[in-house]
């Protein structure tokens, strides 16, 4: 199905003018972000023209290799690893614009006016049912964290990752053992839902969730009746206030930057990689060469601007490969291999005993792993392919998502 070409710059539009008031001090909080994040293209701007901050080489090679001795070093503590869906298609989750394996090429029974639809706010309140049709096709089946998201599990344990900054939904992340404070979801997640009603706001849980989901109901509001929405970005809504909060704090004192399995063409979320010092190293593994932003664009702060193969490249490293694949060759050169694979096989485990506990005899489809997820206790955690991997968002500015 073609996708009108004017069709998405409208709705977006629509949106904007349409949007519903945030939380006051939600909103606040986002538009301080804002601001600083002018201020910051513009330092970067008097920077670039200036020739000024510096841009000294740290890695002894441009290779994985030169990686994986600076990480040796003991000079590298604050890893940030940014992720998107590609660390997760090994799981058997798909991503979102790979030709006929991709979810948007997969949504034609649902009569959308063009796939992205299905994640507009706007027409979701309109026609919320086929993405809680979808939510239910792709909740069941046995969705397991990949040798990617266990491998930044290991850098956590140990002791150099600051942060994982994710654009997935599908919460493997916490299935793998990162908890909260390890974690900005900068596209929400199913973790938690809410009234979409701007004065009741009423949140759920992810039990509740589920239970309508696969009743065949609409969730609507037990207090007013309203829809009530998973916690995921749509397009049309702000990313969570704590995304542009804490990359304040984490991307300055960052000392090496990891990025895998994204695009790199969702703003707010590609702009990031040009929040790290100039002399912070940036190690790309994905499937093709990403964020080589155009140099203007680069120079006003959208698209990273990294540089893999030009005479002035001094940091930046791609590995091009599956994530799973980069992540084994860089933890063999780290001499962490053995350790990585043995955490994968006990983890997948300890999740299969789960789920036959929980579901003795019965589908391995039960779309909640992870109840005694670490990470995610109480609240049965970590939904397992949870409906749409790495679910498309607009925040500031608005565009369409890849990831």
């Amino acid at each position: 199905m073609s996708e009108p070409s004017e069709s998405p710059k409208k709705e977006e539009q629509e949106e904007e003018a349409t949007a519903e008031p945030e939380d006051q001090s939600d909103s606040s909080s986002e538009d301080e972000a804002t601001g600083e994040a002018g201020m910051d293209v513009l330092r970067g701007l008097f920077s670039s023209v200036l020739g000024l901050g510096s841009s000294e080489k740290v890695l002894d090679e441009l290779s994985l290799e030169g990686v994986a001795r600076y990480i040796s070093s003991g000079k590298c503590k604050n890893i940030i690893c940014m992720v998107g869906a590609g660390i997760s298609t090994s799981a058997g989750i798909p991503d979102f614009r790979s030709p006929e394996t991709g979810l948007y090429a997969n949504l034609q029974k649902y009569n959308l006016p063009y796939p992205e639809a299905i994640f507009q706010i706007d027409y979701f309140k309109k026609h919320p049912e086929p993405f809680f049709a979808l939510a239910r096709e792709l909740y069941p089946g046995q969705f397991k964290p990949t040798i990617c998201h266990y491998f930044i599990k290991m850098l956590k344990d140990k002791g150099v990752l600051r942060r994982c900054y994710t654009q997935n939904i599908d919460t493997l992340e916490r299935v793998a053992g990162l908890e909260g404070d390890d974690l900005i979801e900068a596209h929400g997640t199913f973790y938690t839902s809410h009234c979409v009603k701007f004065l009741c706001k009423k949140e759920y849980n992810l039990d509740w969730m589920k239970e309508k989901i696969f009743s065949d109901e609409i969730p609507k509001c037990e207090k007013c009746s309203s829809l009530v929405k998973p916690d995921i970005v749509f397009f049309g809504e702000n990313l969570p206030t704590r995304f542009f909060t804490t990359m304040k704090m984490d991307f300055p004192r960052c000392d090496l930057l990891i990025v895998m399995g994204t695009s790199l063409q969702v703003q707010p979320f590609a702009s990031l990689v040009g929040r790290v010092s100039k002399s912070c190293p940036r190690l790309l593994i994905n499937m093709e060469k990403t964020g080589q932003a155009d140099p203007m664009l680069g120079l006003l702060g959208f698209g990273g601007g990294m540089d893999f193969d030009s005479e002035k490249a001094y940091r930046d490293v791609a590995q091009i490969s599956t994530c799973d694949d980069g992540c084994l060759a860089l933890a063999d050169l780290l001499g962490w291999k053995a350790e990585l694979e043995e955490l994968v096989k006990k983890e997948h485990a300890r999740i299969d005993s789960e789920d036959k506990q929980e579901n003795p005899g019965g589908s391995k489809g039960a779309a909640v792993k992870g109840a005694a997820v670490k990470g995610a206790a109480d609240k049965g955690a970590a939904v397992k392919g949870a409906a749409v991997k790495g679910t498309p968002a607009s925040a500031e500015p608005k565009s369409k998502a890849e990831e």
